[in-house]
């Protein structure tokens, strides 16, 4: 296990969470405003240890491959943690999308998650990707207004079983 979820669950809102060969840091993160989002779920429940096992197979299978998705991944991160110090929320959204086009590439992602994602963007969220484990369970999206909020949770309830809006602040 990570230790993030209890992390989040006893701390709260925005977290930069690391683990490390010692004891896992993190250190909250203040967003400059509110952050409006939208969360979906599939409905589908994946196992993490297959999840996990798997990318460990295509890890080994081609080492360079790995480490390249593992550099633009760090890319985004830095960028998005950026972005959230600054609260550009556009420049955010924008890693959003890079994440989860990331995800796919490491095949987490699936045709569910995908066509939630597409929706939110559709709909005029900022930035959308998967969340947790992949293959089934969540998906974020990013939105600028309460009334783009609104219209994302609207597009995304004709096709998820539970969508739920919420802001980090």
């Amino acid at each position: 296990p990570s230790g993030i979820d209890n992390t989040a669950a006893t701390f709260g809102g925005v977290l930069r969470f690391c683990r490390t060969d010692a004891a896992p840091t993190f250190e909250k993160k203040k967003p400059k405003e509110r952050i409006r989002i939208v969360y979906a779920s599939t409905g589908i429940t994946a196992s993490t240890t297959a999840v996990v096992g798997d990318v460990k197979e295509k890890k080994e299978a081609d080492e360079a491959w790995f480490a390249s998705l593992l550099t633009k991944y760090e890319a985004v991160l830095a960028r998005g943690e950026a972005a959230l110090d600054a609260g550009d929320l556009e420049a955010l959204g924008k890693c959003l999308d890079e994440n989860h086009a990331l995800c796919q590439e490491l095949t987490v992602s699936c045709p569910e998650l995908d066509a939630l994602v597409d929706a939110a963007r559709a709909a005029g969220a900022i930035g959308a990707k998967m969340s947790g484990t992949g293959r089934g369970g969540l998906m974020i999206a990013l939105t600028p207004s309460e009334a783009i909020q609104e219209k994302v949770k609207s597009a995304l309830s004709k096709l998820a079983p539970q969508v739920w809006t919420t802001f980090l602040a």
